[in-house]
């Protein structure tokens, strides 16, 4: 049995709230495969969820550990794929350009979902124009 003192330090993970030689933007956004060396170990008795991104193990805690098993093992992804894609074996650097990859798929995801499509803003504005009717007629309106 471990002690205290030899486990990793646990950091708290919030749910709602973790030259170099970039490689192609394709190279980077194509999913990869869960590896063999699985990114979460164990549910520990203080609620931490003992994880390892890029041989590392961390003891993380938050309020969902399913969820945290799912963010450790997409960022293992993440930096396995930069690490094929580099010859950097800086894992510092390896982490960074996973960072960057990753915070592209969100503003990209985040531009999508706030760009409506044509037809959505067509629609919105016919809704719109049906509904100031119905409120423009008092007998509707009581």
């Amino acid at each position: 049995m471990a002690t205290a003192s030899k486990e990793a330090p646990t950091d708290v993970l919030m749910k709602d709230a973790l030259t170099l030689d970039v490689p192609t933007k394709d190279a980077l956004t194509k999913p990869v495969p869960a590896k063999e060396v699985p990114a979460a170990n164990a549910v520990g008795v203080n609620g931490s969820v003992r994880v390892e991104i890029f041989d590392q193990v961390y003891n993380l805690r938050g309020s969902d550990a399913d969820y945290i098993l799912k963010l450790a093992e997409y960022v293992d992804g993440k930096m396995r794929a930069v690490s094929e894609q580099t010859a950097t074996v800086d894992s510092v650097r390896l982490a960074v350009l996973a960072a960057l990859n990753i915070a592209d798929e969100y503003h990209l995801l985040k531009r999508r979902l706030e760009t409506a499509s044509p037809e959505a803003r067509q629609r919105a504005s016919k809704l719109a124009s049906a509904l100031d009717e119905v409120l423009e007629d008092p007998r509707r309106t009581g």
